[in-house]
């Protein structure tokens, strides 16, 4: 929230939407359907559309067919249906291929898609600007403004040219206050600001007055590869592959939290492929991004990327709460939604289409409140659209889904919502809390107790032709952050992450070293046996993975100058 007294250029405008993916494209969309006279504008931290956005992806088309029923006429990158769905439970070297009657009725995809949402995004960005949204890329909303009467009136974008100690270079370049008559923030899941509303307004506390569960996460890394035909003939256009069991069923064998992997076959001789490991684990040493090169030389699936290439790299924090985790959506002055307030339906490992819904009753919410006259008021009308959505209904179906696995493990776990949801359709007259958050796994008494003695584990070495290590993969990832900037990846204390290097499990962890998927956080020793800790910002993928997992809470993602980060091509 800004207090600082710099000259700003100021902009006004009727409804200001922060960030474009899929909730804030849906939402400017179906605002200027409504009403094209209504001046909305989008704002995006990515260089372009699309360059910050990763997902498997496995698109539900039902939102997008409410937004725009003739999506196939005006060319929709929908271009791959699933054709068939193949769910597996991994041993180290064997994959159990579950039978038809058996699968997760939740994850049978007969009429979805398999796309690459960042060309989802920048298809939908062209449909907007031809209704005559604006949207600015490389522009990321840095602060909220807040009115006299503690109501979101706006946001202040990032100033550009500070360097790295803070002072103005000479291409300096003030960030602009941008008033909006209702703000409404879909920045995905972790969004900084959206971090920051939930705590000014409380809006993870229900009208009783009772703290809701905390958001859960899951950190999704994801690779595309290039299969040669003449090469590998397995490739089969259509083919959606998902996985559970090894590697976590071993790593995290002590534990019940888990994790999964899945295989896509796109157009054009290409998969996409990743591993989602659940960020509520406890082991000191377990490193997401290890998991996930391990999983790729499971027969099932190191079958399909023989002879082919890498060419693209990225990850991802999801959230994965559902709706005991879901916040209040609606405050005085804008609305929450999308994966920035959780949305994602976790059992279907889908979000795209209840991101979209959302913001599409956030567009509807809107409009009537500006064609009655109202502005910057509590939407209030918000919940209620929202709660008689089929958005809801899903999130309600599949709301033990989580919880399940996180109190009975990965299998018994997976066979009560088998039977909650497949049988029952989510109407077993019970609803599993889990409240404990995901940073607090890694120090709470049970990992005390169950890894009091724990050991690094010992992954395989990087083979460059199956699997890869972090830095080889971040540069895939084509990321770029000026390097005289200010550090966006700020420690509220200094000292935490040397004590932790001193203390954390007898000495030998520090937990960034190992949850993060783009090698930031480093630990460096001088020849005189001097510990320092060091933040490779440059590195920095935009998952959000250390302000959510750190044990201390000690780590503040912030935005770094806009147009900064990855640029993903099609993922």
């Amino acid at each position: 929230m800004n207090n600082d007294n710099i000259n700003r250029d100021r902009m006004d405008v009727d409804v200001l939407i922060i960030g474009a993916g899929p909730a804030g494209l849906a939402t400017a969309c179906r605002l200027k359907q409504l009403n094209s006279d209504t001046h909305v504008v989008v704002l995006e931290k990515g260089s372009e559309v699309g360059a910050h956005i990763l997902s498997g992806a496995i698109i539900q088309p039902t939102a997008m067919d409410e937004l725009f029923p003739d999506w196939k006429t005006l060319g929709a990158p929908l271009n791959t249906p699933v054709i068939d769905d193949e769910i597996y439970y991994f041993s180290q070297n064997h994959g159990i291929k579950f039978p038809k009657l058996l699968e997760p009725k939740l994850l049978k995809n007969h009429d979805n898609y398999i796309v690459s949402l960042g060309n989802v995004c920048r298809w939908l960005a062209q449909q907007a600007e031809q209704l005559g949204v604006e949207i600015y890329p490389g522009f990321a909303a840095s602060e909220l403004i807040i009115g006299e009467n503690n109501q979101v009136t706006g946001v202040i974008t990032g100033d550009m040219g500070i360097d790295a100690n803070g002072e103005h270079k000479e291409s300096f370049m003030a960030g602009m206050e941008i008033h909006a008559r209702y703000s409404v923030f879909s920045e995905g899941c972790r969004g900084h600001l959206g971090k920051q509303l939930i705590k000014h307004y409380q809006l993870d506390v229900d009208s009783s007055g009772k703290k809701k569960d905390p958001q859960h996460y899951g950190l999704g890394i994801k690779e595309l590869w290039q299969i040669d035909p003449e090469v590998n003939d397995l490739h089969k256009e259509g083919l959606v592959l998902h996985t559970a069991g090894w590697p976590v069923s071993e790593t995290l064998a002590k534990e019940k939290a888990g994790g999964g992997g899945f295989l896509y076959h796109l157009e054009n001789n290409q998969i996409s492929l990743g591993f989602i490991s659940e960020l509520a684990y406890q082991h000191p040493f377990f490193d997401p991004y290890q998991e996930m090169q391990r999983w790729k030389t499971h027969p099932t699936i190191a079958k399909f990327l023989k002879g082919g290439k890498r060419i693209s790299y990225g990850a991802r924090a999801i959230a994965k709460g559902g709706l005991q985790s879901l916040p209040k959506m609606h405050f005085p002055g804008g609305l929450l939604i999308g994966c920035d307030a959780g949305t994602l339906n976790n059992a279907k490992i889908k979000g795209s289409h209840t991101a979209m819904k959302s913001g599409m009753l956030a567009a509807e919410t809107i409009n009537h409140a500006l064609a009655s006259g109202y502005i910057q008021t509590d939407l209030e009308e918000y919940e209620q659209a929202f709660k008689e959505s089929w958005v809801y209904t899903e999130l309600h179906q599949q709301r033990n889904w989580g919880p399940a696995r996180h109190h009975l493990g990965e299998i018994l776990g997976g066979i009560f919502s088998f039977i909650d949801i497949n049988l029952f359709n989510g109407r077993l007259p019970i609803t599993l809390q889990d409240p404990q958050p995901d940073f607090a796994a890694t120090l709470s008494k049970s990992a005390q107790k169950t890894y009091a003695n724990a050991q690094p584990i010992r992954y395989p070495k990087a083979d460059g032709v199956l699997t890869f290590n972090k830095l080889d993969s971040v540069f895939l990832s084509s990321t770029n952050h000026s390097e005289d900037q200010v550090c966006h990846l700020q420690l509220k204390d200094k000292a935490i992450p040397i004590k932790h290097l001193a203390e954390f499990n007898d000495g030998r962890s520090e937990p960034s070293l190992f949850y993060c998927p783009g090698g930031v956080y480093e630990k460096l020793e001088n020849d005189i046996g001097e510990v320092h800790f060091q933040i490779n910002s440059q590195n920095c993928l935009h998952c959000k993975t250390c302000d959510i997992k750190d044990p201390a809470q000690n780590i503040n993602w912030k935005i770094p100058e806009g147009g900064d980060g990855p640029n993903y091509p099609n993922m």
